[in-house]
C-alpha cells in the first residue's frame, strides 16, 4: 500500500513539473514573439522652410586673399629728452589728445639759464677783442699802404684779427647751443595725436635720448600682413579689403593695399603687405590683431552657394540636399571662395535646382524623410549667413 502511494506521488509530481515546463515554454514563446516582432515607429518627416534652403545659382564671385596681422599707427613719435636735467612738471597723461607744438612737460632750467649767461659773456668778450683786433688790422693796412710798416708786421696784426674772429665764431656757437638747451627744457609734442605712454615722473632726472612720451596718430591705421610670395604678383596698390578686428567681430572695416615690401622676410618665403585702414572715429588701436580678405579682380558670375551651406567631414566638403523626399549627403568640388560676399564656387556635386540646406543642423541622417517647403524668400539672399544665425563648419 505504501509503495502504491509513493508511486502515485511521484507520478503526480512528474505531471506538475511537465505542466510547469510547458507553461514556461509558452510564456517564453510569448516574450520571444513580442521581442522579435517589434512594431517600429516610422521616423518623423523633417520640414524645412525657404529660410533654411538655397540652390546653386550664378553669382559674381571675385577671388580673395586671406590676410591677418597686427595694426600699427601710420604716424607715431617718441619724444626723447635732449638735456640731462630734473623734470619740473608733466602737463599730459596717457590717453590725452595733443596738438603739434603743444607743451607737454617742463624741465628744470636753472642750470641751463646760468650756462647761457656764461656763454653770452664769453661771446661778448670775444666780440670786444675781435673789434679791437680788427681796428688794428685796418690801421696797419693803411700804414702798409704808405710803406710805414713792413709786410711782416701787417701780417702779424691781420693774423691776430683772424684768430679773434674765429674765437668769436666759436663763442657764438656756444651761445646758440646754450639757447637750444634752454628751449629743449620745454618738451613739446611733435605731431597731433594721443599720448600712448608716459615714461617719466616729476622729480626724476632725465638722461639724454631717454624716452619721455610716445604719441600716436590714430587717424590712419596700417595693417602689416604676411602673405606667401606666390600671391604677391596678384596684389596691386589700391585693391580693396575687408577686415575684422579681434574683439570687434560685430563689424567690419574697409581697407586698401597701400604698399608691398620688396623683399621676403628672413628665413621665410613670405612678404609683408601693408593695408591702410581709415580710422576717423579712433575705434582701432595700435597693436590690435585683425584678419580679413583682399578682393583680387572683379567678380565673375559662377555657380555658387553660401559658404555656410558647405560643411566639412574628414576634410571633404559636403552639402545636405533634399531629393525625392529624403535627406541626401553630397560631396562637392569647390572653386573660388569669396569671403567678402560669403560665397563659394560649386564646380560639381549638386544637380541644378536641388534644394540645399543652409547652415549646420544637428542629427541629420542620410535617407531620412524630409520635405522642402520653398514658399517665401530664399536663404540665398543671406550671402553666407543662415537666417537662424547658425553657421557652417569651416572648410
Amino acid at each position: 500500500m505504501s509503495s502504491f502511494l509513493r508511486s502515485r506521488r511521484l507520478w503526480i509530481g512528474a505531471v506538475v513539473v511537465l505542466a510547469l515546463g510547458a507553461g514556461g515554454l509558452a510564456l517564453s514563446g510569448q516574450r520571444g514573439k513580442k521581442t522579435n516582432d517589434p512594431k517600429d515607429k516610422p521616423a518623423p518627416t523633417l520640414e524645412f522652410g525657404a529660410a533654411d534652403l538655397t540652390r546653386v545659382t550664378s553669382q559674381p564671385i571675385a577671388r580673395s586673399l586671406a590676410v591677418s596681422g597686427s595694426l600699427v599707427a601710420v604716424n607715431q613719435a617718441q619724444v626723447k629728452a635732449k638735456v640731462a636735467v630734473e623734470v619740473r612738471s608733466i602737463l599730459v597723461r596717457e590717453g590725452d589728445f595733443v596738438k603739434a607744438g603743444q607743451v607737454i612737460a617742463k624741465l628744470d632750467t636753472q642750470d641751463l639759464a646760468a650756462k647761457l649767461d656764461q656763454m653770452v659773456g664769453a661771446r661778448n668778450s670775444a666780440q670786444a677783442q675781435y673789434e679791437i683786433a680788427e681796428k688794428n688790422r685796418a690801421t696797419n693796412a693803411s700804414l702798409l699802404e704808405k710803406k710805414f710798416i713792413s709786410q711782416n708786421a701787417f701780417d702779424n696784426v691781420a693774423s691776430l684779427s683772424s684768430s679773434n674772429r674765429a674765437t668769436l665764431d666759436a663763442a657764438e656757437a656756444q651761445v646758440r647751443m646754450a639757447q637750444k638747451g634752454l628751449r629743449d627744457a620745454t618738451v613739446i609734442a611733435p605731431i597731433d595725436g594721443i599720448v600712448a605712454r608716459k615714461s617719466v615722473q616729476v622729480g626724476e632726472k632725465t638722461q639724454v635720448d631717454a624716452p619721455l612720451f610716445t604719441i600716436v596718430d590714430l587717424d590712419s591705421i596700417e595693417m602689416q600682413a604676411i602673405v606667401p610670395a606666390g600671391e604677391v604678383a596678384a596684389l596691386e596698390k589700391g585693391m580693396p579689403a575687408q577686415l575684422v578686428v579681434d574683439g570687434m567681430n560685430d563689424r567690419s572695416f574697409e581697407a586698401k593695399v597701400s604698399r608691398v615690401n620688396p623683399a621676403t622676410e628672413p628665413g621665410t618665403r613670405s612678404i609683408v603687405v601693408f593695408l591702410t585702414v581709415p580710422n576717423p572715429e579712433h575705434l582701432l588701436k595700435s597693436g590690435m590683431f585683425a584678419n580679413g580678405n583682399v578682393r583680387i579682380g572683379a567678380g565673375v558670375a559662377r555657380p555658387s552657394l553660401p559658404l555656410v551651406a558647405v560643411q566639412s567631414e574628414a576634410g571633404i566638403p559636403i552639402v545636405w540636399t533634399i531629393e525625392n523626399g529624403k535627406i541626401t549627403r553630397r560631396p562637392v568640388e569647390l572653386g573660388i571662395r569669396d569671403e567678402a560676399a560669403g560665397l563659394v564656387e560649386i564646380k560639381s556635386g549638386v544637380p541644378p535646382g536641388t534644394p540645399v540646406l543652409v547652415g549646420k543642423f544637428d542629427n541629420l541622417k542620410e535617407g531620412g524623410p524630409a520635405v522642402a517647403k520653398i514658399d517665401g524668400p530664399s536663404a540665398q539672399v543671406a550671402k553666407g549667413v543662415a537666417p537662424d544665425g547658425k553657421s557652417g563648419t569651416d572648410l
